[in-house]
């Protein structure tokens, strides 16, 4: 089994709706997100996706979140904006951009994991 990961960062403010406790209040993270893909087979040249491609898609994802509100972005205008669900967007997008980018009859690696990191000492992880 192959595995390669990509690492991007970001700003952003929220609140946890519902919350009691200061989270419930508007407050900011300096997100770290690693995006890790597997498979068992790797393409004619020797990759299993290449970490340009990723970087791009995961840059591009992080773009429209970086240094908003993420309450007031969709889909975290209707769900809560925390770092699991953050983690379960960022894993449907990149899926959705991996996509758009394959050529047709080309196999993808699975996304194993998204983590986000909220601080250097707390994050969340999905994995699909």
């Amino acid at each position: 089994m192959f595995e390669v990961s990509v690492d991007e960062t970001f700003s952003a403010g929220h609140a946890l709706r519902g919350y009691k406790g200061k989270c419930e209040n508007p407050h900011g993270h300096n997100y770290k997100v690693r995006v890790i893909l597997e498979g068992k087979q790797l393409d004619t040249i020797g990759l299993l996706f290449d970490f340009v491609h990723l970087k791009q898609i995961l840059h591009k994802i992080i773009n429209e979140v970086d240094h908003k509100f993420l309450n007031d972005q969709a889909p975290f205008d209707s769900i809560n904006p925390s770092a699991e669900n953050i983690a379960k967007y960022l894993y449907e997008e990149t899926l959705r951009g991996m996509k758009e980018l394959s050529r047709e009859g080309t196999a993808l690696p699975k996304i194993s994991s998204v983590t986000v990191w909220e601080t250097d000492l707390t994050s969340a992880t999905y994995r699909p």
